[in-house]
C-alpha cells in the first residue's frame, strides 16, 4: 500500500472513561467496530459511571505531548479525533502539535464540553480555546446543542437554528459542521451537516429510553474511523449515524443511570 493511501488510523486526543461507555473507550470501540486502528492520547483519568463524574486527573502535558508524538513518528495518523481536552493549555498543546504536521492531518473535532449527566468536563479557559484555536483547524467539527450554542452564542430552538449555527460554525474557521439534534424535542433526531456539499439532513426515529451515555463520542470516532478508510464525508456521517442508531436500539441496560451503548452489535454474527 503505498503511504498516500488511508490505512484506517485514527489517533484519539480524548480523556478517559472508568465506566467504559465515553471517552477513550467508547472512541476505540468504535473505531474498531468501523473497520480502522485506534491509538491514544490519554489527556486525563475520570472517575465515572452512568450516575455521573466524581473526580477528573488531567495528565501533565509533556505526557500527553509525548503520547501523540510517539504515535505520529511511529504509526502514523490518517485522522485526528479529539474528545474531552479539559483545559486551555491541553486545547493549546494539541492545536501545537497539530499545526506541526506536515502534511496536515485532516481533524474530527468532537468538542466535548458536557457529559450526558450534565457534568462539566473543561473549563471555560478551555471552551475559549477550543473556539479560538482548534475549530479553525476542524475538518468536521460534531457539536450537539448545547456545544454549538456555547460555540457560537446562537440558541438553538429547531432545525433552522441547527442550520444558523452550522455555518456560523464555518464562518469561524471550521471546514464541515455536524450540529446534532438529540437535544431537540420530537419523534425524530435530525443531525444537520453543512460542508461544501451544501447542507444535509439526517432523520432518524427518536429511540426511547435512558442508554445515551457516550453517544457524542461514539459519533465522532465511527465517523473517524470511516474517513480514515478513504469514505467521503456524507457516507462516513450517514454510515455512523446509522451505526450508532443501532448501537442505542441495542443497549445493554447496564447501570442506574444514563446506560452505555451497544458499539460492538456490529461484530456479532
Amino acid at each position: 500500500m503505498d503511504d498516500s493511501e488511508p490505512k484506517g488510523r485514527v489517533l484519539i486526543i480524548a480523556g478517559s472513561d472508568s465506566g467504559g461507555g465515553a471517552g477513550i473507550q467508547a472512541d476505540i470501540k468504535s473505531v474498531t467496530a468501523m473497520g480502522g486502528y485506534a491509538a491514544t492520547a490519554i489527556t486525563a483519568i475520570t472517575v465515572q459511571n452512568t450516575l455521573g463524574v466524581s473526580a477528573i486527573h488531567p495528565i501533565p502535558l509533556d505526557i500527553i505531548k509525548g503520547q501523540i508524538e510517539a504515535v505520529l513518528s511511529d504509526i502514523g495518523a490518517d485522522v485526528i479525533k479529539t474528545g474531552m481536552l479539559g483545559t486551555s493549555e491541553i486545547v493549546a498543546l494539541v492545536a501545537d502539535c497539530l499545526e506541526s504536521c506536515d502534511p496536515p492531518i485532516p481533524l474530527v473535532l468532537d468538542p466535548v464540553m458536557v457529559a450526558t449527566s450534565g457534568d462539566m468536563l473543561v473549563d471555560d479557559g478551555a471552551q475559549a480555546a477550543i473556539r479560538d484555536r482548534l475549530l479553525p483547524l476542524a475538518t468536521l467539527i460534531t457539536p450537539n446543542i448545547p456545544e454549538a450554542e456555547k460555540l457560537t452564542g446562537l440558541e438553538i430552538e429547531d432545525i433552522s437554528g441547527q442550520l444558523e449555527a452550522a455555518n456560523r460554525l464555518i464562518e469561524m474557521g471550521a471546514r464541515a459542521a455536524l450540529v446534532k439534534g438529540g437535544h431537540l424535542e420530537g419523534p425524530a433526531v435530525t443531525d444537520v451537516l453543512v460542508s461544501t456539499r451544501g447542507m444535509e439532513l439526517f432523520d432518524r426515529p427518536r429511540l426511547p429510553g435512558r442508554n445515551t451515555h457516550g453517544t457524542g463520542c461514539t459519533l465522532a470516532s465511527a465517523i473517524a474511523g470511516l474517513l480514515a478508510d478513504g469514505a467521503s464525508q456524507h457516507d462516513a456521517v450517514r454510515r455512523a449515524g446509522d451505526y450508532l442508531h443501532e448501537a442505542i436500539a441495542r443497549a445493554p441496560g447496564f447501570g442506574a443511570g444514563h446506560g452505555p451503548v451497544n458499539h460492538a452489535w456490529v461484530t456479532r454474527p
